[in-house]
């Protein structure tokens, strides 16, 4: 839990820190357009995987499987997306790794491991009411 706050305390200083930097360098004009541009791309990109990651996951439930690497993929998908909307760089960069199929696995397997590890310490409980 500190790590998490921590993060969300030290990305946005260090993203408007690069924001500047690029701005000085590229000017303002060209660092927003830039900004307004990895939003709409990261929009239709999370929008196009976001579908076929639901199809994937009616696919599984329809043979009777549990989706589980398919809502991996879903969580991956839907937090780069939410990322790709902030503005900053290092948020694009983190988001479009996120969402794009080539590098999303990092953060699934990632997901995954820290899900296994508090399931084992007992931190978490997995409740299935019928």
């Amino acid at each position: 839990m500190k790590k998490i706050i921590l993060l969300f305390i030290l990305l946005p200083i260090l993203d408007l820190y690069i924001l500047i930097k690029a701005s000085q360098t590229m000017g303002f004009g060209v660092t927003v357009v830039l900004i307004i541009l990895t939003g709409i791309a990261g929009y239709y990109l999370a929008k196009t995987e976001g579908r076929l990651v639901i199809r994937n996951i009616n696919n599984a439930m329809s043979q009777g499987n549990i989706p589980g690497n398919e809502i991996l993929t879903g969580f991956s998908i839907l937090i780069g997306g939410f990322l790709l909307l902030l503005p900053g760089i290092v948020t694009d960069i983190i988001g479009i790794t996120m969402v794009l199929p080539g590098t999303r696995n990092f953060y699934k397997e990632y997901i995954r491991r820290k899900i296994e590890r508090m399931i084992n310490k007992g931190y978490t409980r997995i409740m299935i009411r019928w």
